[in-house]
């Protein structure tokens, strides 16, 4: 997964918990996340682009703590 805006991003099925860490080093934790946004986010041919339109602004999120 090649992006300039994304480093990585997990997902917890049973808590319905995105975790995104951004090429920046911050790190956030987006909850109640569809199961089906998760699997659009791995078929998105722009991981950045996906992200910034379907998950950011969407979702209730919290930074992670280091």
């Amino acid at each position: 997964m090649a992006s300039s805006v994304i480093r990585r991003f997990v997902y917890d099925a049973t808590k319905q918990e995105l975790v995104v860490e951004l090429m920046s080093g911050s790190v956030y934790v987006y909850e109640d996340v569809p199961r089906e946004t998760y699997d659009a986010f791995l078929a998105a041919p722009s991981k950045g682009a996906f992200y910034n339109a379907q998950v950011r602004d969407e979702f209730y999120h919290r930074p992670l703590s280091p």
